[in-house]
């Protein structure tokens, strides 16, 4: 587990998933205030409790899974139960609200290449 410090190529990525999920996924969490991103973990509230003792405010943190070798469009999931916010209006595991979505692939590509 770790929260990013440099830039990461998505080839960087495909020896971490390789760990954990047979190479095709990557858990991560996203802090959409502070533009962090920790990946790596066998449970998105791992990662999210990661960033929590870091100083990230719940409300902030947004779970996904990267997948490598994935087009563009199907490289970021937007699935995680740390999602469920009924207090946000997020009543699903996916990010129901477009801004949020963008800010985390924002964040996203901030960090990944």
């Amino acid at each position: 587990m770790e929260i990013l410090q440099q830039k990461r190529e998505r080839s960087d990525l495909l020896k971490t998933a390789a760990v954990l999920f047979d190479g095709e996924m990557i858990k991560a969490v996203v802090d959409i205030r502070r533009g962090l991103i920790a990946i790596d973990a066998e449970l998105h509230a791992d990662l999210e409790e990661m960033l929590l003792s870091s100083g990230s405010s719940q409300e902030d943190l947004w779970g996904i899974n990267l997948y490598p070798e994935e087009t563009e469009e199907d490289f970021i999931e937007y699935d995680s139960l740390i999602n469920i916010r009924p207090r946000q209006n997020n009543r699903s595991r996916g990010i129901e609200d477009d801004e949020t979505r963008t800010k985390v692939d924002e964040v996203v590509y901030l960090w990944i290449s």
